[in-house]
Formats: structure tokens, C-alpha cells, sequence
């Protein structure tokens, strides 16, 4: 064979070969949790956006050479906890905020939200937020759409800080005591009586919450639109779950309620005396009244018999034979020495 003739069929094998790779590579498709942004990538083309391919999609043709961004369709949620080993984690973080009154709270809560799968969203999205790559919690640095590291590397350095501002907004607005009623258990025995007047007597915790949490709602819901540059996710809805308290002053927290509850416990039984003695005294002075009572009875009883003797002396000796013992029949009033049992 020529040399010519093995040098064009060579080239045409490799060309053939090109093209062979390119077609099989030109098909797609999505799964049911992924939507997906192809951009051109052929020689002949620009690298933009060619088409967006649905979730759940069948076999789709994509073009040659070009590069398919899948991202997640279905809802997604971000973990927020005080827990240090689950917020190294993958979609979990730990945050923690200070109060106004700069007790450092640490917050638990989880965000749930679904990227918008509008295409014109999802196209602006990837020119956005799908050309760059994000730093890796291993230190690898990957796209958006490069599976779960890549998305919450880009989660972490572009959203997480719109979460904690707002976060930051809401809690840091609220004193500790309208988070957390034990709160108000570790106040500084330095307080003015003035600043002990600024905090409410009784606060609602949960209602301090509810609000917190509608408040982070609306301020994710607008700054999120704002900083990234579009309305890139949809269902946003924060849930705030737990407020906690630093493991040192919740220890302090623990000492103080023990000590409460023994001192209260010691008062419950001093009171539970002082009850007992009090009905023992009212028992007392109920049996003196009585004996008192009973005593006067008795001697206005002797008093009106004498009184009674002395009008009728014969009464006297009437009831001197009603005082006989039984069997008695004959009695001589005045000679004690003659009594004539009956026969």
C-alpha cells in the first residue's frame, strides 16, 4: 500500500475515532434528584449555555464535546448543630452567636431549601456559580456540580455566610434570658438594681424563638436574592431548634439549680414544721380550753346544787337515800353507825 494512501487511512481512522467519541458522548441523561446545565464545548463553539435537561430525563442528544452541570433538584437540608464532631460533617455546621448581652449561644437548627429549576434561573445559576471552583473541606478544590463535596463547597463559602449574618441579625437582637429562661441564673452579682429592671420578669421563651426564627425566614429569604445575584433557591424555611448555652456556664447553670432545689427542699421542710408545731399548739390550747370549760362546768354544777341544798335542807337528805348502795332499806340521818340492810 502506498505510504500516501496509509497516511489518509490513518487519518481518516483517527478522524472516524474523534467523531465516534464525540456522538457516543453527545447523549445524556439525568436521574430523578438531578437537573442538569449543558454548555458547548466544541471546537467550533462557545462555551455557553446550551440547554437545561430536566429531572428524571430520558436519553438526551447534548451536542459534541460539550459539558453537562448536574445539580440537585430535590429539597435539600442543611444541618446547623453544636455537636463539633457532626459539623464536620458533610452539610452540617456548627454556629455559634452572642447575644446582645454577649452571652455566646450556640444554635441548632436546620435550613431546608431546593434550588430553583426555572431555566433561565438554573442558566444564570451556572454562569454564576458553575464556572469556578470552591475549596473542599479536604482541601481539594472542585465545581459546584462536581457531586456532594463540590456543591458544599460551594454552599459553605457562598450561602453559609448569608445564613450566620442573618443568624447573627436575629439572635444577637434578643437577650439570653429571652432565649433561655435559665439564663437568668448567671447574671453577675455586679448588676446595677437598674439593669436588673431592664430584664423582664417573665419572658416566653418559645415566643422569643418563633419570632427569632420568622425573622431569620425573612432575612434569608431577601439577602439570599440580593448577594447571590438571583432568585437561585426556592422553599426556603429555617427551623431554630435549640438554643444552648456554653458547656462551662451550663455547668454553672446545673450547680445553681441544685443548690435551688435543696434550698427549696430545706424550706418545704421547715414549713412542713412549722406546721405541725403550730397545729400542735392549737391542740394544746383547744385541750386547755376545754379543761378550763369543763372545770367552770363543774363548779357552776356544785355552785347551784349548794344554792339548791341551802333552800331545801329535806332535798339534802333525799338525795342522801338516793346515793344508798342497792339492798339499803333502812337509814337513820344522823347516826352513821345504824344502817338495816333489807331482808
Amino acid at each position: 500500500m502506498p505510504i500516501g494512501r496509509s497516511i489518509a487511512v490513518a487519518v481518516s481512522a483517527i478522524i472516524a475515532a474523534i467523531v465516534l467519541i464525540g456522538v457516543g458522548g453527545g447523549f445524556e441523561r439525568t436521574d430523578p434528584g438531578q437537573v442538569a446545565v449543558v454548555r458547548d464545548g466544541g471546537p467550533l463553539d462557545d462555551s455557553g449555555v446550551r440547554q437545561v435537561i430536566p429531572p428524571d430525563s430520558g436519553l438526551t442528544w447534548v451536542g459534541l464535546w460539550s459539558s453537562v452541570h448536574s445539580y440537585p433538584s430535590q429539597q435539600r437540608i442543611y444541618t446547623i448543630t453544636t455537636d463539633a464532631k457532626r459539623a464536620s460533617s458533610s452539610g452540617v455546621d456548627e454556629v455559634n452567636v452572642p447575644s446582645s448581652d454577649g452571652v455566646n449561644l450556640g444554635i441548632e437548627g436546620t435550613l431546608y431549601f431546593t434550588l430553583n429549576l426555572d431555566q433561565e434561573a438554573l442558566k444564570r445559576f451556572d454562569d454564576r456559580y458553575g464556572t469556578r471552583t470552591y475549596l473542599g473541606q479536604d482541601g481539594e478544590s472542585r465545581y459546584a456540580w462536581d457531586g456532594d463535596e463540590g456543591w458544599n463547597g460551594f454552599f459553605i463559602q457562598s450561602v453559609r455566610p448569608v445564613i450566620y449574618n442573618a443568624l447573627r441579625s436575629q439572635i444577637g437582637a434578643l437577650r439570653c434570658a429571652e432565649l433561655l429562661s435559665s439564663c437568668s441564673l448567671v447574671q453577675t452579682n455586679a448588676q446595677t438594681n437598674s439593669d436588673k429592671q431592664d430584664v423582664p420578669a417573665a419572658i416566653d421563651s418559645n415566643a422569643s424563638i418563633t419570632r427569632a426564627q420568622n425573622g431569620i425566614n425573612q432575612l434569608l429569604e431577601r439577602d439570599l436574592e440580593q448577594l447571590l445575584g438571583g432568585r437561585f433557591f426556592t422553599g426556603l424555611r429555617f427551623t431554630l431548634v435549640r438554643v444552648t448555652l456554653p458547656a462551662e456556664i451550663q455547668a454553672a447553670v446545673n450547680k445553681t439549680q441544685v443548690a435551688q432545689a435543696g434550698i427549696a427542699e430545706a424550706k418545704a421542710k421547715a414549713s412542713q414544721a412549722d406546721v405541725e408545731a403550730e397545729a400542735k399548739i392549737r391542740q394544746a390550747e383547744a385541750d386547755a380550753k376545754a379543761s378550763v370549760a369543763l372545770a367552770k362546768g363543774e363548779a357552776e354544777a356544785n355552785k347551784e346544787l349548794q344554792e339548791s341544798y341551802r333552800k331545801c335542807r329535806a332535798c339534802v337528805e333525799i338525795d342522801k337515800l338516793n346515793a344508798l348502795p342497792d339492798g339499803i332499806t333502812v337509814y337513820a340521818p344522823g347516826n352513821s353507825d345504824l344502817v338495816v340492810p333489807a331482808k
